[in-house]
């Protein structure tokens, strides 16, 4: 496991700032990950505490492309399918 931690020196920036820059610097270093595939939508979608429809929102924000290909047609064909039983879990 890997744990990222960076300190900046500012002067006192109020908790909302902070917690915005944060935020939006794990965002970031989550998408990177992505990118480079590193890790899975599934597992940014954990680290960032978001549902997976939001990671593919923040994909194309960060200009990722929801291709892989890297990926098998058995793994696209598992996504896709994975991609179904949540949508028809959420038509409930």
């Amino acid at each position: 496991m890997t744990k990222v931690e960076f300190t900046i020196s500012v002067h006192s920036v109020n908790n909302t700032i902070r917690e915005e820059a944060e935020t939006k610097a794990k965002e970031a270093y989550v998408m990177t990950l992505l990118k480079y595939g590193e890790i899975s939508s599934g597992k940014a979608s954990e680290l960032l505490g978001i549902p997976r429809l939001d990671v593919i929102d923040l994909m194309s924000k960060h200009e990722i492309s929801l291709f892989d290909d890297s990926m098998t047609l058995e793994e696209f064909q598992q996504e896709v399918n994975q991609a179904k039983v949540k949508l028809q879990g959420n038509n409930l």
